[in-house]
C-alpha cells in the first residue's frame, strides 16, 4: 500500500513587529488542526537569510483530510486574522513523495 501522505508548505512574510502575533495565531491554527482527522504533524520554520519569511510544514494522511480542514470555519477565522495582520496572502504548496515506478 503506497502512502498518499502529503506535506503542505505554508509560506508567509511577517515584519519583525508582527512576529509575536503571527506565531500566536500559527499556534492556534496548529492546535485546531491537531484535532482534525488525518492530521499527522506540523512544524514552523523561520528564514535564516530572510527573517521575515515563515514556513509551516503541515503533514496529513491524504489531501482529502487537508481539504476538509481548510474548509472549516475555525481555520477560516484564524487565517482571516493572519491575512489581516500581514496584509498579504498566505501561499500554499502541496507535496508528496514520488510514486515508485514499477520495474518489469
Amino acid at each position: 500500500e503506497e502512502s498518499s501522505m502529503i506535506k503542505v508548505m505554508i509560506k508567509r512574510k511577517a515584519p519583525k513587529e508582527n512576529e509575536k502575533e503571527l506565531l500566536s495565531l500559527i499556534t492556534q491554527l496548529r492546535s485546531e488542526a491537531s484535532k482534525q482527522p488525518g492530521y499527522i504533524s506540523g512544524e514552523t520554520l523561520h528564514g535564516t537569510d530572510k527573517p521575515e519569511d515563515y514556513l509551516v510544514i503541515s503533514i496529513w494522511e491524504t489531501d482529502y483530510f487537508w481539504k476538509k480542514w481548510i474548509a472549516t470555519d475555525e481555520r477560516k477565522e484564524i487565517q482571516g486574522k493572519i491575512d489581516k495582520l500581514l496584509g498579504g496572502a498566505t501561499e500554499y504548496e502541496i507535496y508528496q513523495y514520488p510514486r515508485k515506478t514499477m520495474t518489469p
